[in-house]
């Protein structure tokens, strides 16, 4: 009977750690990231689950050896969660959060509830305050551009002056008779209108085409 009721107790760490990894995951999901709920939920059960075995199941054996491979075990889990797309990399901040989340779990596990509890809230707060739409915390963002244009002589440097660029991320050549044509596509930083791209065109007779490919 003393054992049921020491598990029992046991127990409510995992509970815990289920209730903040909650919290943790309901922040990542009102932002629709590729983790949510779920995944930080079970993540931070797991974690508490696995240090309660390392400590009550093998008596006497390293139980740091298991929190240890915890932490290597989550890096894996968020090498998945990472993609690399528009020259961007995506999911990097939310990798972050599974991982800082498993050691929640493991305050937990570990009967640190204090610790648990508060690294449970700087984190949600640390999320919720770094989006504010504040210009030293917004990141940089590209545009792409497709552009056909004939070169004859520095047509290609007087592209990069108008994108304000210093390379192209794509290029290919092609040959119409005696012109020598280029296709092109390159990333700015700046946002350009329809209207702005025609004008473009309409000031540079070699260029032949401008378009947006920013879903692409």
């Amino acid at each position: 009977m003393e054992e049921i009721l020491f598990e029992l107790r046991v127990l409510l760490d995992i509970v815990l750690a289920a209730i903040l990894g909650f919290c943790i995951g309901f922040e990542r999901k009102l932002r629709s990231k590729e983790a949510g709920i779920r995944t930080h939920t079970i993540v931070c059960i797991g974690s508490a689950l696995f240090m309660v075995i390392s400590k009550y199941a093998f008596s006497g054996a390293d139980t740091a050896r298991v929190a240890a491979q915890i932490v290597a075990g989550i890096g894996f889990l968020g090498a998945g969660i990472i993609v690399y797309r528009q020259h961007e990399v995506h999911g990097l901040t939310t990798a972050a959060g599974v991982w800082a989340t498993a050691g929640v779990g493991m305050a937990c596990g570990g009967q640190q509830y204090v610790l648990a509890i508060g690294a449970t809230v700087l984190m949600v707060f640390s999320q919720w305050f770094l989006h504010r739409k504040w210009g030293v915390f917004q990141q940089k963002r590209y545009y792409s551009v497709n552009i056909v244009f004939t070169q004859t002589s520095d047509e290609r440097e007087k592209i990069k002056a108008i994108f304000s660029v210093d390379r192209y991320n794509r290029l290919v050549l092609t040959r119409d008779g005696t012109n020598l044509i280029y296709h092109a596509t390159l990333n700015t930083d700046i946002e350009y209108s329809s209207s702005q791209l025609n004008d473009i065109m309409a000031e540079n007779s070699f260029i032949h085409s401008l378009e947006r490919c920013d879903d692409n």
